[in-house]
């Protein structure tokens, strides 16, 4: 069985920015790079595990969003890091109604296993909400990281609290 290191997107690969779904607007986190670099050079796969809404709240489209990603892999292809796949939920319980790929569901990471012949309990999660926490936990990851930059969140689920993304690879 293989090991991922699975990442949340806005707020962990990009700067949160509300129903991101423009190339202009996507800007990269500081240490991303180094960070996936670190992990594939560890054997990780590198998966993205992301909620958008912004697709059932009408914000922006499927297409919209497959364009954007497909220009990120290729930011991170030029940088010799693969992204394995991308999985993303686009429902919204208030419009869609209730799923099992909505973190905190686990649904997403228990496709990615299926997928992939991912040992979940060697994998590892980085998440900017406590819902990405507890989406990793209910699917088995026992490693995951809270990536808080304003150092206001005191209290997590998580393995640990960082403020950089350095903080998790350089330990």
């Amino acid at each position: 069985m293989k090991k991922a290191l699975f990442l949340d997107r806005d707020g962990v690969i990009n700067i949160e920015k509300d129903y991101l779904y423009k190339v202009e607007d996507f800007e990269f986190i500081d240490g991303i790079f180094e960070l996936c670099k670190y992990y594939q050079d560890l054997g990780y796969l590198i998966i993205v595990v992301t909620n958008q809404s912004g697709i059932a709240r009408n914000f922006y489209n499927e297409s919209d969003f497959d364009i954007l990603i497909r220009w990120m892999i290729n930011e991170f292809n030029k940088k010799n890091i693969m992204i394995t796949h991308v999985y993303y939920c686009p429902h919204h319980p208030d419009i869609t109604g209730n799923c099992e790929c909505r973190k905190p569901e686990p649904g997403m990471f228990i496709k990615a296993k299926r997928d992939f012949d991912i040992d979940l309990s060697h994998s590892v999660m980085i998440g900017d909400n406590e819902r990405d926490i507890l989406a990793a936990l209910n699917a088995g990851i026992r490693e995951s990281y809270l990536l808080n930059e304003k150092q206001n969140i005191k209290e997590s689920k998580a393995t640990r609290i960082v403020s950089k993304l350095d903080e998790i690879w350089k330990k």
